[in-house]
């Protein structure tokens, strides 16, 4: 018998399972009433993660097929089920009948006119009451989704709709990795890095129908979805707050360098002028941090390479960082035998503590920026290898 491949079926309605007996039988009848009514070529796929309860022979019995996925987690299970479709397309969703698999075309016709990712929008489908937790609903999934399109230029209202469909080799070309429910986060942010063309349909929402409680865990996977939309965004993560700390520590260090500032009957002088040196060389350090991430991100694939300043960063030759900072080392150097001689024309006694204070600062700053730059660049050297996997 022939076996089955993408081109043969269009559609395969994804759910992973873990201990969905209660409710698994009528999510996969809805699923299968709505490829028979809609006439579409099609299956449903089970991505059992475990389950032992009996949820795959309920599976087997409605018609489904059953792929086991050993590795724990709601994305390892949906990881598992998309490297196993048959579809050209995938619709995926909770099997604790929450989701609407009696209602999937919309997001098929966005399908079949292109789009590569459609994701589900509760919010404006409908939300039953005590669907989904106040905590959820008003903060956390806001909240993530409000980040999200700001750190990505996402379009997306609901980052974390649990039904969402897409085209099945677009998907595994992303190469998608988290194994948890920052997985739904990941799918959204990798399609919107490597451009693929998505968009947004109204889905609803009601109260799902198990006995037990939900697989999620409000604060950690919470905790998680915020991890990952950071780590994959060095700009937000470290670059911003990099050059806001830089900007101001360098102009605080140039002023009262010279001068001390008063405002009102505040006076600020070399105490402060300290704060500000710290903040310089902190602010530095996270930019070299932002230069890190992009590195890594971009040679593991993480990240795409979309600016001409991303291909250079991968090929910048590291010497020119590392000669930088010899010279700001040697910068150092001489500013503290500058400080040395003139305490030595004091034959080592006391001196003007704001004058020598503000030589010391910026040598210091000098003496610090040196090494950053020194073993930074090796570093960044280091993260431009290219290894074989």
């Amino acid at each position: 018998m022939k076996k089955k491949t993408s081109e043969d079926l269009e559609l395969t309605l994804l759910m992973p399972c873990l201990n969905e007996a209660e409710t698994l039988e009528v999510c996969i009848k809805k699923a299968m009433k709505s490829l028979k009514d809609n006439k579409i070529k099609g299956e449903v796929l089970i991505a059992d993660n475990g389950s032992d309860d009996g949820s795959q022979a309920i599976a087997k019995k409605n018609g489904a097929r059953v792929v086991n996925v050993p590795n724990k987690g709601y994305g390892a299970a949906l990881i598992g089920g998309c490297n196993a479709a048959k579809g050209k397309y995938v619709i995926m969703g909770d099997a604790d009948d929450s989701y609407a698999f009696d209602n999937i075309m919309p997001f098929v016709k966005k399908l079949r006119e292109g789009y590569e990712l459609v994701m589900g929008n509760r919010f404006k489908g409908g939300i039953e009451e005590g669907a989904m937790p106040p905590l959820h609903k008003y903060i956390g999934n806001p909240v993530l989704s409000w980040l999200g399109r700001v750190f990505y230029g996402s379009k997306i209202g609901d980052f974390h709709c649990g039904l969402r469909g897409y085209n099945t080799e677009k998907m595994r070309e992303l190469d998608l990795q988290t194994t948890g429910m920052e997985y739904a986060s990941e799918m959204v942010v990798k399609s919107e890095l490597n451009g693929l063309k998505i968009a947004e349909v109204p889905t609803t929402l009601k109260k799902d129908g198990r006995s037990h409680p939900p697989h999620l865990r409000s604060w950690s996977d919470g905790w998680r979805h915020l991890k990952f939309l950071l780590m994959y965004s060095p700009k937000w993560l470290f670059m911003i707050p990099g050059t806001i700390l830089t900007a101001i520590g360098l102009l605080g260090t140039i002023v009262l360098s010279f001068t001390p500032v008063s405002i009102g009957n505040v006076t600020f002088d070399v105490q402060t002028l300290f704060y500000f040196v710290a903040m310089l060389i902190v602010g530095i350090q996270i930019l070299f941090f932002a230069l890190y991430a992009k590195i890594y991100g971009m040679n593991n694939k993480m990240l795409p390479a979309k600016t001409n300043f991303d291909k250079k960063l991968l090929t910048f030759k590291f010497e020119t960082i590392l000669k930088l900072g010899v010279v700001m080392f040697i910068v150092g150097i001489i500013l503290l035998i500058v400080n040395l001689v003139s305490w030595g024309s004091q034959s080592f006694g006391t001196m003007d503590v704001c004058a020598i204070t503000r030589m010391t600062a910026l040598s210091i700053i000098a003496l610090a920026l040196g090494v950053q730059l020194i073993f930074g660049s090796f570093f960044m050297g280091i993260l431009q290898i290219n290894h074989k996997s």
